[in-house]
């Protein structure tokens, strides 16, 4: 595999790894597009061995997660899904391999382990990192205090405030 093909697969499973419920999952659809193969025919496998698949490997969405991932994405809808999408975690995508045997999915199962390796690292670092900004902040006295405030925001996440796009129809009229 081109290392090319490599950054490109890397990102775009990074990407596709969702947190629901908790757990970094990767939605079925998102596999089947990784795999080559139908979301219906990775369904189909994943039915006939449902004995490997336990809760905590595999799940549905809910209808409300469902439309919450909708929403978040910004779509109407995906396809005419008539079925809740499955979420494989971790574990979950490790047991697809003893279920679809082709050569392309041995590769992308490495690339999706090695994803949620580099993501679990990432994660640690932040961790560790603020945890030694708090440990700096108590050893300094108040005049640092800006600093590392400056520094805590730089580190949390964006907020989302959605802003309302388009126009609004006044009803009052």
């Amino acid at each position: 595999m081109a290392e090319k093909d490599k950054i490109i697969r890397s990102e775009r499973i990074e990407k596709a790894i969702l947190l629901v419920r908790g757990e970094k999952v990767l939605l079925d659809r998102d596999l089947a597009a990784l795999y080559g193969v139908s979301t219906s025919n990775l369904n189909k496998a994943v039915s006939r061995n449902l004995e490997r698949f336990p809760a905590d490997f595999m799940f549905r969405l809910s209808k409300e997660e469902f439309e919450n991932l909708k929403f978040h994405f910004g779509t109407s809808s995906w396809g005419g899904t008539r079925k809740m999408p499955r979420a494989f975690t971790e574990q979950g995508v490790a047991m697809l391999s003893s279920v679809l045997k082709s050569k392309r999915a041995v590769a992308v199962n490495i690339e999706i382990m090695r994803a949620f390796v580099r993501l679990r690292r990432m994660l640690a670092t932040h961790r560790e990192l603020a945890q030694k900004i708090n440990e700096l902040e108590k050893k300094y006295d108040q005049k640092f205090a800006v600093v590392f405030e400056a520094i805590r925001q730089l580190m949390s996440p964006p907020s989302r405030k959605q802003k309302q796009i388009g126009f609004k129809l006044d009803r009052t009229k």
